[in-house]
């Protein structure tokens, strides 16, 4: 829910069994909507009748339950609203976006024909002043108009020509290019060919560098989607299997995967088993194993086995196509900056025209009237938010972070609350071995930890991989041992040099084994205290360690936890599935002003909307997959780490896709200073036009000035806004 005050509710009046209560969302539901929400609602045993109104935004409900609080109502209305929630932000979007006025997609023109344009449009003008103005042919009747040089000067226009007068006709009200056209055309009804095409040449000169703008942020985000698996194996038949591009793998193909592999696309196992690191869909970093006829997906690693997977979900190029797309485009997902900027400047179109109309009214002068065309704040107003934001998604993307629309810049710029997921986010998601505690004088710590070793050697489990990181950590060398024994879910036994029976595991692998654990209560509860998991270690029938491995939290975490304070943000909240020992353990440790604790996803999402519900802007900070409730709740949901897939993608407003917590509060400082920006354009914009319009209805100004003095005060806040692409996220 984006906008949390969609589904707030206010009760308009209450009788005895009559209530009417005002939503936002009422507005939005749309006539099929409509009914079936007045069909749920009769459904519930006291409701007598219920009925929305579509133009206020409200609903008349008659109740037969007096000892009904108004509370219950609301929590009945929002309820029942929230199950219609995404067709009804559908519908608000749509509404939104039918506000704005028709504008050229300046995306879907290349910096290549935009220079061609220019370069044909300075030759033109170049032309007029050097050449016709020296020898002019006075021209009568049509053939005033039917020349090649005004037959080229319209032709060049065109684009500006057509797109205002399908303004006019579609949106019923003029755009940008709906002034430019009045003033290209007035200008070669007089004669002036060289002001229309200075005109021309100004706005092309603009457009060039928004249209650069666009296309560095499309490459920046092509580049930094291409990071991941570029060729799996492919079966083609039973016995034959093929190297192929990740590209070519379509809906229905089978792939196979092996150890150590990551797997490339949603689907089922068909074939063999494999211990499967979830931790990407989960959260969990301990391994699960699957086999034929279970769902696996995209962004996961095989531990170890081998898989043949039937492919159900594929297209990373088409997730990368959707969401360039969504970036450029979607109107629904303007900042309101973005849409305040637009609908005022819509607004103020209809103004020039007016001021055109007074001053030839009152000096029967067409050249100062058409000064009033020539400066518009339209143009520069609109282009103040659309480069400023493109820069910085432009600037995020070369970063590794992928923004997918304009207002969650602006959403980040507001943050108050934000809320981090643990593992994988504030954590790493790899354990590490953090405390080993040492039982009697038997054996030193290091031999203790290489006894370990020596039964975890060839174990691909997360907590294997921690004391084997941990030997190599020391340099340790592991004695010799014979065949490794593993007893699931319990541990691994081996014996060394021939005699010595070593036992790793749990406690509970201990208390099976018939090892007498009361020496270790004190370690325990150490352990316990730290959050850690204890590895039990045993030499033949005596306890003689305990390994404490937890998962660490992140380099430089802390450090962004306290930048993210320095930005403002004044309520930081740990939500987490893990144990409350261990939420307890890493909330204490950075600082974090609350937690919860043993949550499953729908929990977190609650909580978002807890939240928000008091007025707070959230920010969720999760590992993009098993947060998705949460991160589609949130005002901005923000996937931070490397491992990257659809689900990922689809769930996260922003995407961080190196493991570089810095880049949370970096990219909060990029969205500060993008809305400073835009402020400074709009002062820029509307003292310099103001400026040029008074100067024009004097005739101080002739209408070719007021058109440089115009398309400069546009150029100039171009060029402010570019300086965002030199904006430094790590540093800041």
């Amino acid at each position: 829910m984006k906008d949390n005050n969609l589904l707030s509710c206010e009760i308009v009046h209450r009788l005895r069994g009559r209530i009417r209560i005002k939503s936002k969302a009422f507005k939005f539901v749309g006539k099929v909507l409509k009914s079936e929400i007045e069909k749920q609602l009769l459904q519930v045993k006291y409701i007598k009748s219920a009925e929305i109104n579509l133009v206020t935004g409200s609903i008349l409900i008659y109740f037969e339950d007096i000892s009904l609080s108004d509370q219950n109502l609301i929590n009945l209305i929002q309820n029942t609203l929230n199950a219609h929630i995404f067709e009804i932000c559908k519908n608000e979007k749509n509404e939104r976006a039918s506000k704005y006025v028709i504008e050229r997609k300046l995306q879907e023109e290349s910096p290549r024909e935009i220079i061609q344009k220019i370069a044909t449009t300075a030759g033109l003008l170049a032309y007029n002043i050097f050449v016709k103005s020296r020898n002019p042919v006075t021209a009568t009747g049509l053939r005033k108009f039917f020349n090649y040089n005004t037959l080229a000067t319209i032709g060049l226009a065109m684009p500006v020509l057509k797109n205002g007068l399908m303004s006019l006709a579609k949106n019923k009200r003029p755009n940008a290019d709906t002034l430019s056209s009045s003033a290209i055309i007035s200008s070669i009804l007089l004669g002036k060919e060289s002001a229309a095409l200075t005109i021309m040449f100004l706005e092309e000169v603009s457009e060039l560098l928004t249209v650069y703008t666009m296309e560095k942020t499309r490459g920046a985000i092509k580049d930094m989607l291409s990071v991941g698996e570029n060729y799996v194996w492919k079966e083609i038949s039973e016995d034959n299997v093929k190297r192929v591009p990740i590209e070519e793998i379509q809906k229905d193909d089978i792939i196979v995967v092996q150890t150590g592999e990551k797997i490339s696309v949603d689907g089922k196992i068909i074939k063999g088993e494999a211990l499967i690191d979830q931790s990407s869909i989960t959260g969990e970093y301990m391994p699960v194993k699957k086999g034929e006829g279970e769902s696996v997906y995209a962004g996961t690693i095989i531990k170890s086995g081998n898989i043949s997977i039937l492919a159900e979900k594929v297209g990373d190029d088409r997730t990368v196509s959707r969401i360039i797309k969504l970036v450029e485009d979607a109107n629904s997902n303007k900042a309101d900056i973005q849409n305040y900027a637009d609908t005022f400047s819509a607004q103020l179109i209809p103004l020039n025209f007016i001021l055109a109309g007074i001053v030839y009214a009152t000096t029967r002068n067409i050249g100062k009237a058409m000064s009033m065309l020539v400066i518009d704040y339209s143009c520069g107003i609109r282009l103040s938010t659309a480069v400023a934001f493109s820069a910085a998604i432009n600037t995020a993307a070369k970063n590794g972070i992928l923004v997918k629309g304009s207002n969650f810049i602006e959403e980040l710029s507001k943050a108050e609350t934000v809320i981090f997921d643990k593992t994988g986010t504030i954590t790493e998601g790899k354990p590490k071995v953090q405390s080993v505690e040492v039982f009697g004088n038997s054996v030193s710590e290091n031999e203790m930890i290489a006894l370990a070793g020596a039964a975890e050697e060839q174990s691909s489990h997360p907590l294997a991989v921690a004391i084997m990181s941990e030997i190599k950590d020391r340099g340790l060398e592991i004695p010799k041992h014979g065949k490794i024994k593993t007893i699931v879910s319990r541990g691994v036994e081996v014996k060394v040099d021939k005699t010595k029976v070593v036992r790793v595991g749990s406690k509970k692998f201990m208390l099976e084994s018939g090892i007498d654990l009361n020496i270790v209560a004190d370690a325990e509860r150490g352990v316990i205290s730290r959050g850690e998991i204890g590895i039990y270690v045993a030499l033949d029938d005596k306890i003689i360690g305990i390994i404490g491995v937890s998962d660490p939290p992140r380099e430089n975490i802390k450090k962004a936890i306290n930048r993210l304070r320095n930005y403002g943000v004044d309520d930081i909240v740990l939500l987490t599935g893990d144990l409350r020992q261990q939420a307890e353990t890493i909330a204490s440790r950075m600082a974090i002003d609350r937690y919860e604790s043993e949550l499953m996803p729908e929990d977190k999402a609650k909580n978002i909307l807890k939240f928000q519900s008091k007025g707070s802007n959230v920010i969720m900070i999760g590992d993009g997959v098993n947060d998705a409730p949460a991160l589609s709740y949130a005002n901005v949901g923000v996937a931070l780490g490397s491992t990257r897939t659809d689900v990922a993608m689809e769930a996260a407003d922003i995407t961080i896709t190196q493991d570089n917590p810095l880049l949370v509060p970096g990219v909060i400082g990029l969205s500060k200073n993008t809305v400073k920006t835009i402020k400074e354009n709009f002062a820029m914009v509307i003292g310099l036009n103001t400026f040029a319009l008074v100067l024009g209805a004097t005739g101080i100004l002739a209408p070719i000035y007021a058109s440089v003095l115009h398309n400069s005060t546009t150029i100039l806040v171009v060029m402010n806004s570019l300086k965002l692409l030199k904006y430094d996220i790590k540093s800041n």
